[in-house]
């Protein structure tokens, strides 16, 4: 299971004891805020993507989405969403559970700097009703983050005509 691997992952780094599991699913952004009693902004949802043959998960806060424009400015393609058939096979995690913790070789993660506005945020644990609190530089210790990008918009910053 998935969350075996990632509880296995963060004990590792000594955090495996904080995860939260939920009788409930917090698979979406706002079903995650309604488990965890916080503001669905302070989700760190993670977005996967297809880059040609690359598998790139970008970790944003929950009330934001891709600018289209600035993810193929970062990334050098267009915004691919991965299939989510296709993201246990190729991300370790099924839809619901994807995080940045415990993915297979070769899948690149980036934190976009939305994150950036709070102290601690709450990405899943690999699977759909999981989660774990994790200040801003735990979170960048933990992921394995290639870096920050800025390819996001909140729905407030929406380009003009949108």
């Amino acid at each position: 299971m998935s969350i075996e691997k990632v509880r296995s992952y963060l004990e590792q780094m000594g955090m495996a004891d904080r995860i939260l599991e939920f009788s409930q699913s917090s698979a979406t952004v706002e079903l995650a805020a309604q488990a965890l009693g916080c503001e669905p902004q302070r989700i760190a949802k993670t977005l996967s993507f297809m880059a040609g043959d690359r598998v790139i998960l970008v970790v944003a806060a929950g009330d934001t989405r891709i600018e289209n424009r600035k993810f193929k400015e970062e990334f050098g393609v267009k915004a691919k969403m991965l299939p989510p058939e296709e993201a246990e096979q190729r991300i370790g995690h099924q839809v619901g559970g994807v995080c940045p913790f415990a993915v297979h070789p070769g899948v690149e993660v980036y934190l976009d700097v939305s994150l950036r506005r709070f102290s601690a945020v709450y990405p899943a644990c690999g699977s759909s009703n999981s989660a774990i609190c994790l200040s801003i530089p735990e979170l960048e210790q933990c992921s394995g983050s290639l870096g920050w990008v800025d390819v996001c918009r909140t729905a407030d910053s929406a380009p003009a005509g949108n």
